[in-house]
Formats: structure tokens, C-alpha cells, sequence
């Protein structure tokens, strides 16, 4: 998880983004989106979403499956569950197909 919050940091600072302005728009305190940058806490996906949404980004540019598991094959196998999904009639919000694909 410390590769997430390193991330982010780096991401909003390259957006030229200060943690006031995250952690107004996230609705939380300076100190605790501090803590998330700063991996004091640990980073569930409402938080991921809330985030990447705020830079504009996919979640997985912040923290991915690869970042634990050393590979970089989830952005494939994230696209062939939503081909399956599609394939099988499963409803997929709109919003969520944008944002990673």
C-alpha cells in the first residue's frame, strides 16, 4: 500500500494539487487525506475511486493488482471480465466502463 500513497502523491502534485484541495473534495480533514498519502492508512476502493476521480484518472494508475502481485497483466484480465460480463447480459454501469477503459 505504500506504493499507492506515493503514487498519489505524486500524481496530485503533478496536477499541482495541494492536499487541502483533495481532502475538501473528498469531505475529510487535511490530516487525514495526509494519511492516506502518507500510507497510514489502508486505501479501500471507495477512497481509490474518490481519489482518481478527483485527478481526473483510472484507479489503476494509482494502485493496481500488479503493484502487490509484481504483474502487469490486470488492465487485460479487467477487460476480459467486462467482455465476459457483457457476453453473459450483466449490466454494467456506464460511468465505470469509461473510467478504466
Amino acid at each position: 500500500m505504500k506504493i499507492c500513497g506515493q503514487n498519489i502523491r505524486k500524481i496530485r502534485r503533478s496536477k499541482d494539487l495541494t492536499q487541502e484541495y483533495m481532502a475538501f473534495e473528498m469531505g475529510i480533514s487535511q490530516k487525514a487525506y495526509s494519511d492516506i498519502e502518507n500510507s497510514k492508512v489502508k486505501i479501500n476502493l471507495e477512497i481509490l475511486t474518490k481519489i482518481s476521480d478527483i485527478l481526473g484518472i483510472k484507479p489503476s494508475e494509482i494502485c493496481s493488482i500488479s503493484d502487490k502481485c509484481g504483474n502487469n497483466d490486470y488492465e487485460e484480465k479487467y477487460n476480459g471480465l467486462l467482455e465476459y460480463m457483457k457476453k453473459k447480459g450483466i449490466s454494467i454501469p456506464d460511468d465505470f466502463q469509461t473510467k478504466i477503459n
